[in-house]
């Protein structure tokens, strides 16, 4: 099923979101759900406050990113309760979008290498290194659980120059493809 993606604006966004266990209801559908919604969306990574659940859960699948970049095609990953363990001291500076901030898109600077520990979909306790353009999605993601954007994380003077553009999303003035809340 399709599900409507918060904006910018939402309170579910700023939230911290809470840990869950495997007798959280409904898992497996809403996992599949988020892909689906993800997909539709014309996205590689979605978070659970993205539609309005604050809850520690990321999906995300680089395929359509392979034909560019045929090293992400198959990295496909469901985190639950992940926790950043370690960030690299070198930043790299890329630009990034969201689908809960649709139409704007802004240079942000993140650690290149993170190590991150997280529970798969049959909660499966993994620890895993990430770099490069993985490294910065789950990043991305793993933002949205603990309240943050990536608006959030750019230069003051570049927010200021979007601030037009954030309050038009809180008016509901936002033109994407995909459903909205």
């Amino acid at each position: 099923m399709i599900l409507p993606i918060y904006t910018f604006g939402n309170s579910v966004l700023r939230k911290i979101a809470e840990p869950i266990d495997q007798d959280y209801p409904g898992l497996k559908d809403l996992i599949k759900n988020m892909y689906d919604t993800m997909v539709h969306a014309e996205g590689v990574g979605l978070a659970a406050p993205q539609i309005g659940i604050p809850i520690r859960l990321i999906v995300i699948d680089l395929a359509p990113l392979m034909e560019d970049n045929p090293e992400l095609g198959d990295f496909k990953v469901t985190m639950i309760n992940p926790e950043l363990l370690e960030e690299s001291e070198n930043e790299v500076e890329y630009d990034e979008g969201c689908l809960s901030i649709p139409g704007i898109n802004e240079t942000v600077s993140r650690p290149e290498a993170i190590k991150i520990s997280y529970m798969d979909e049959n909660f499966i306790e993994h620890v895993e290194v990430y770099d490069g353009y993985k490294a910065r999605v789950v990043q991305h993601e793993y933002d949205h659980l603990e309240g943050h954007l990536f608006t959030d994380k750019i230069k003051p003077l570049r927010r200021q120059l979007i601030k037009g553009k954030l309050t038009n999303i809180v008016k509901g003035k936002a033109s994407c493809k995909y459903k909205i809340k």
